[in-house]
């Protein structure tokens, strides 16, 4: 389980850079993984502030994502993996805007909305971008059910 926060201001998103597996950055949406028994809400603000040096106000949840996907180790069984990901709405309400050292992101920054598309990111910020533009009140993007095939290798 994860949250993430969609965090926009004049018309530009806060975004961290991810050094990918293959060697290729990627964008992605603020955020991460929930330690145990921490409220989601709090792992966002947390995360934020860990990955760009904000601190947020949660203003909103946009939605739910969820994810299946089924890797495989070598010759080893399949894992099935089942991702549960809170996309929040955030306003930045202090801190300063700097990269962070020693995580799991390398750079952090402001990018026009209108750039987004042509950016390396992952799908995570399209899911949450679409989540933020269309505020379902479901809180779901139903056409947005994600199964993917085995994997020979599980993300690190």
């Amino acid at each position: 389980m994860a949250a993430y926060a969609i965090v926009v201001r004049d018309g530009q998103i806060l975004l961290a850079r991810s050094p990918a597996p293959d060697g290729t950055p990627e964008w992605v949406v603020p955020g991460g993984g929930m330690e145990h028994g921490e409220d989601p809400y709090d792992t966002v603000r947390r995360e934020v502030e860990e990955e760009t040096g904000y601190r947020i106000e949660v203003t909103g949840l946009l939605g739910v994502d969820s994810s299946r996907r089924t890797f495989r180790a070598g010759f080893g069984r399949a894992v099935d993996h089942h991702g549960v990901r809170f996309v929040y709405e955030g306003r930045v309400i202090g801190g300063e805007l700097r990269n962070e050292v020693g995580g799991s992101t390398d750079l952090a920054a402001w990018q026009d909305l209108d750039a987004v598309p042509g950016l390396v990111r992952v799908r995570m910020v399209d899911i949450a971008l679409r989540l933020w533009r269309e505020r379902p009140s479901t809180g779901r993007l139903t056409d947005a059910v994600d199964v993917e095939p085995v994997r020979e290798q599980a993300p690190e």
